[in-house]
Formats: structure tokens, C-alpha cells, sequence
């Protein structure tokens, strides 16, 4: 029986050598764990940050085409960034594609990629035993916060989000945690309205500053974060839970 990937599909998983990952978190994953096998990434892969292999295109938008010209025996993609129509051209065109969740916790993450690695390559990467035992812990809450990812307009984390379960094992509690939508849209008033104790501004996907973001949150403590540490369930969380304790003890006024 074929192993199946996070929605249930039956994939082919033998060893592959031949890697295209649609994932930037997954990308860094697998570059860091089996190196040869990865020859395709998205623009968006910033890491590792000497990564040298044949770039595809967007996230959303990748260039089926060029994928296909790789003629990759696995491309790995996700259920949030990517879009279903793609996956399904590349397997209409007998390629192997392996899906994964959007995890809402750090712990489904790192389970997901446990799995893969296992699964595929028989492996379970020091750097994925190190982020397990890093992130066990969950400290009381200590302060809720506000997380703008976007403006103009306005787009914030909510409910079910693995940047949501990162903070609250930090001590931080989303205020938009319990909101219908995983990525609410609210007004810039409304977003004001929830008083949070802190509004935490990454840099990306949108490039928040101290001169674009904190304008707009007048009297509200900030603090400005790498977007990587907050949202990538990669090699990162390694590096993410000391990274963003330091960012956050040190919140602008």
C-alpha cells in the first residue's frame, strides 16, 4: 500500500533524489537534510541562504511548465500556498506530488515533516529532535497581542494559525485567536478597538518598520520581528524560540 501524504492522497515515496519543493519552509527542510535531492524551489526559498537550484517561479504562481521540464520523481507542495489546480496538472501529467497540511500548531508541523522524511528518505534530521524538544514547552500567558501581516488593507493572524501556537507557547496571546477567519480582514478601527497589550509587526510577507506599521497603532507598545522565525516550520524553529524571546522582551514604545 502506497503511504499517503497529509489529505489522504496515495504517493509514491521511494527514495526520491529528483525534489522540487513549492514550500519555502519545506524547501529550507530538505536542503538542510538531503541536499542532492532538492533541484527545484520557488523565487520565494530565501534559505539556506547559498541555496543554488532551478527556481520556478511563485508560490501561488509557480511555472507548471518549468517544473515539469525537471522531470522531478517528487514535488512537494501545500494545501494554504498552493493552489489545487497546479497540483492537479502536475499529477494529471504523472508527476508525484506530495501535499501538505497547513499546520495550526507547531507540533503538527514538525509532525508532518517527521513523517515525510520518514517516509521517503528514512530519516529524522537532528535539526527536527532539536525543535521538538524546543518547543515543548508553553508558558502562561503573559500578554495578548495583535498581529497585522499585511496593510492596505489590513489582514491579521487568527484562528488555527501555526504563527498563533508559536506565540502562545511564548507566553502570547492572540486577541484575534478565537475569530471565524484564519487571516481576518478588520478595519483599522476595529483593529484598534481590541486594545492589545502588543502589536507584533513582522517582516513579511508584508516589510513591516519602525516608520511603516507602528503609526497606526498610536499608544500601543510594538514590536518588530523576523517573519521567518514567526511563521516558517522549517530548520528556523531551531533558532525562532530564542530569536523571537529576545524581539519581544524588547518592544518599542
Amino acid at each position: 500500500m502506497l503511504p499517503a501524504d497529509d489529505l489522504g492522497e496515495p504517493v509514491p515515496l521511494d527514495q526520491p533524489n529528483k525534489v522540487v519543493s513549492l514550500v519555502p519552509s519545506i524547501t529550507e527542510a530538505v536542503a538542510r537534510s538531503v541536499p542532492a535531492a532538492l533541484i527545484g524551489a520557488t523565487d520565494y526559498c530565501t534559505h539556506p541562504e547559498d541555496l543554488d537550484v532551478r527556481r520556478i517561479g511563485g508560490s501561488k504562481y509557480p511555472d507548471v511548465d518549468k517544473v515539469m521540464q525537471l522531470q522531478p520523481d517528487l514535488v512537494i507542495a501545500n494545501s494554504e500556498e498552493n493552489r489545487p489546480e497546479d497540483v492537479e496538472r502536475l499529477r494529471a501529467n504523472g508527476i508525484n506530488v506530495w501535499v501538505t497540511e497547513a499546520p495550526k500548531t507547531v507540533p503538527m508541523a514538525l509532525d508532518s515533516l517527521k513523517r515525510l522524511f520518514n517516509l521517503a528518505w528514512d530519516l529524522t534530521p537532528d535539526w527536527l529532535t532539536e525543535a521538538e524538544s524546543l518547543w515543548q514547552e508553553t508558558k502562561p500567558t503573559k500578554l495578548t497581542a495583535l498581529i497585522p501581516v499585511w496593510r492596505r488593507p489590513w489582514v491579521v493572524v487568527g484562528r488555527d494559525t501555526f504563527a498563533t501556537d508559536v506565540l502562545r507557547r511564548l507566553g502570547i496571546e492572540n486577541v484575534y485567536a478565537a475569530d471565524e477567519e484564519r487571516y481576518p480582514r478588520p478595519s483599522l478601527e476595529a483593529l484598534n478597538d481590541k486594545k492589545p497589550d502588543l502589536v507584533i509587526l513582522p517582516d513579511e510577507p508584508y516589510v513591516f518598520t519602525h516608520d511603516d506599521g507602528p503609526e497606526s497603532f498610536p499608544g500601543l507598545p510594538y514590536a518588530l520581528v523576523n517573519g521567518r522565525h514567526l511563521t516558517w516550520y522549517g530548520p528556523s524553529l531551531v533558532e525562532a524560540r530564542a530569536g523571537l524571546g529576545k524581539a519581544l522582551d524588547y518592544g518599542q514604545g
